[in-house]
């Protein structure tokens, strides 16, 4: 493999301070499923299928969380994982550059649920999806690509 481009330090930090961020969010929404721990009521969830935040707080905790931390370590250490390759969409490239476009996705989503179950937009998640976009940006360009190719 290529040596590490140097985007890919910028990207590990994008995917490790979004995992940190969302283990934290996600492990105070599944102490407390009311919600009260980030001053959150629980009437955000009226028009969606939850009725607390423990669900919420369990997929964010995994899917933006652990997923992005685990990015983070293989996009820096390019460690080899054979279900993670078995995933991976593009086979010529490293499983951890295909998982950062995975996650970059799933923050949208995210994003786009939040918008459409409250049915309001915060500066919240403006900053959110900016950060998804971020995170796809610097992934798709040339010298990430390069740096992550096989």
């Amino acid at each position: 493999m290529t040596k590490p481009a140097n985007k890919s330090y910028l990207l590990a930090t994008m995917h490790g301070l979004l995992g940190v961020g969302a283990i934290v969010g996600g492990l105070m929404l599944m102490i407390d499923p009311s919600g009260s721990l980030l001053n959150m009521p629980v009437s955000l969830l009226e028009n969606s299928p939850f009725s607390h935040f423990f669900i919420p707080g369990m997929i964010l905790l995994l899917v933006l969380g652990v997923v992005p931390i685990v990015v983070c370590i293989a996009l820096l250490k390019r460690s080899h994982w054979s279900l993670a390759e078995k995933l991976n969409l593009y086979s010529d490239r490293h499983w951890a550059w295909t998982f950062s476009l995975y996650t970059g996705y799933a923050l949208l989503v995210w994003i786009f649920a939040q918008v459409y179950f409250i049915q309001s937009v915060t500066p919240i998640h403006l900053f959110y999806f900016a950060w998804g976009l971020g995170i796809q940006i610097v992934t798709l360009l040339p010298e990430t690509q390069r740096g992550y190719a096989k």
